[in-house]
């Protein structure tokens, strides 16, 4: 089955999988979405990462994150950049989410980043997703 954006696909599969409670959400591989899927455990919003699977059968399992009260770490997730619309900014343009307490992931001519990544390093690029 083809997506016409694999990212949105992931992203609302951490949605249901969380709103379920369920622990792991399985998505399909991609380097892009193994490089969001990083960010999100570095900032704290997954427990685990990890890839199964060879060639084209590969797989990401994301082990989510639930407070005491059982309620998941993941508040939102928005697409930003749509292939229909794509979003691209500056550095000095790049907005904060939640006033910094969420995330926004971008994608530089570095690789993919944090806000707070490419306003240190002074790039801009395009706004993927907010998570908060």
């Amino acid at each position: 089955m083809s997506l016409s954006d694999p990212i949105s696909d992931m992203l609302n599969r951490i949605r249901n999988a969380s709103g379920a409670g369920l622990k792991v959400a399985e998505v399909t591989y991609s380097k892009m979405k193994s490089e969001i899927a990083v960010i999100l455990k570095k900032e704290g919003f997954i427990r685990e990462v990890s890839i199964d699977g060879e060639g084209t059968k590969k797989v990401i399992n994301l082990v989510l994150k639930y407070d005491a009260e059982k309620k998941p770490t993941i508040k939102g997730l928005r697409r930003i950049s749509k292939p229909g619309l794509r979003r691209y900014v500056g550095f000095d343009k790049i907005p904060r989410v939640l006033g910094g307490m969420g995330v926004a992931i971008l994608s530089t001519p570095s690789g993919i980043m944090t806000d707070n990544e490419a306003r240190q390093r002074r790039v801009g690029g395009e706004l993927l997703c907010q998570v908060w």
